[in-house]
């Protein structure tokens, strides 16, 4: 992956237009400025993560209507079949620009061939479609993100003074190449702890379609074939890290045993603020979901930009122009900054018994 970062500053430009605008050189997958503009977007499923119902159609919406364009959010549920039932109707409705968070490469990488072959211009949003043809990928800097929450779980067992702490991993879905870059990225910092013996490889199991309640089952096996000697969970977002807590908590383990995770729920910022997570990664889904509409409006209108980077698609060996935005690793000090940021509210989080939990981390 090409490591230029856009800063949030820098899609600011692009979300005022202020990269340039051209026309497009490739006749494949383009939107003719002659057709009614109308964006197809389709997400993946609202069981990994809340934040797909809660703040990408949210905000995706928003800046669809302030721009006044037609469009269309639909959700897969997970099911593939669905996936390219609900893209070739898109299709077939008169989309000019279709955006997909894929299931797996394959069906995304189908769904988007077909739509190239019909005129309909592409962009992969969060998630790269390995050997696809998106025009645009939009993201954030994944291996970035991964690399967080190593250096969060590695910061929590030193606060806890551990020795020899024996860490286990709880991936993302096999099919879902943002989890190959947030291992790479925790790999990254962790690896090199195992190797000089300063941290013990504990079990590791990939986690199918993100299913927290398939997590909840693997962290149970897990737990147990290590007798219950697990210092330290790598939990690849909060989901899952809210079920390998659900188990410590059986076990008494919670608050024990430094957990993290990514997304900032609403759950796991509360699992923060509890004690019983270490840390979780929050990515400014606004950012993301306001560089992707702005692409999105300009393809539906004819148009091109330039992106100034590109990330390499492995598979397909093909430099797709991306907007890779810049994750935050949140602890207990600093929930309060992604309150302040919009992503959640103080009344969601600081619920009932979290409020004091909030007034104490200086949430106000």
């Amino acid at each position: 992956m090409r490591k230029g970062i856009l800063t949030i500053a820098a899609v600011g430009l692009l979300a005022t237009g202020g990269l340039t605008a051209c026309g497009d050189d490739d006749s494949g997958g383009q939107a003719s400025s002659a057709k009614t503009p109308k964006i197809g977007v389709i997400l993946p499923d609202s069981k990994s993560s809340v934040r797909w119902e809660t703040a990408d159609r949210k905000f995706l919406k928003e800046a669809f209507e302030a721009a006044g364009v037609q469009y269309d959010i639909q959700n897969a549920q997970n099911d593939k079949t669905a996936f390219q039932t609900i893209a070739d109707q898109m299709i077939t409705g008169g989309v000019t620009v279709l955006m997909i968070v894929n299931l797996d490469s394959g069906t995304g990488k189908a769904v988007l061939d077909k739509a190239k072959s019909q005129g309909v211009a592409t962009i992969d949003y969060d998630r790269l479609t390995l050997g696809g043809s998106a025009q645009y990928y939009v993201s954030f800097d994944n291996e970035t993100v991964g690399k967080l929450q190593g250096e969060g779980l590695a910061k929590c067992l030193t606060a806890q003074g551990a020795k020899n702490p024996v860490v286990s991993y709880l991936n993302g879905s096999p099919t879902d190449n943002n989890a190959t870059l947030f291992k790479n990225g925790y790999d990254s910092v962790l690896k090199p702890k195992f190797d000089a013996k300063e941290y013990v490889k504990g079990p590791e199991d990939a986690v199918p379609a993100w299913d927290n309640a398939q997590a909840t089952t693997i962290f149970e096996q897990q737990l147990t074939k290590a007798n219950g000697k697990i210092d330290g969970v790598l939990a690849a977002n909060d989901g899952l890290g809210n079920a390998a807590i659900s188990v410590l908590k059986k076990n008494k383990l919670n608050g024990k045993v430094p957990v993290t995770g990514q997304d900032a729920s609403t759950e796991g910022l509360q699992n923060i603020l509890a004690g019983d997570q270490c840390m979780t990664v929050y990515k400014a889904v606004r950012e993301e979901a306001n560089a992707a509409s702005d692409l999105a409006i300009a393809l539906a209108k004819g148009e091109k930009k330039d992106t100034g980077q590109t990330v390499k698609d492995p598979e397909g060996g093909r430099d797709v122009p991306s907007v890779l935005l810049t994750p935050k690793a949140i602890y207990k000090e600093n929930v309060k900054d992604v309150i302040a940021d919009g992503y959640v509210t103080k009344e969601e989080v600081c619920a009932g018994t979290y409020a004091k939990l909030c007034a104490d981390a200086g949430i106000s």
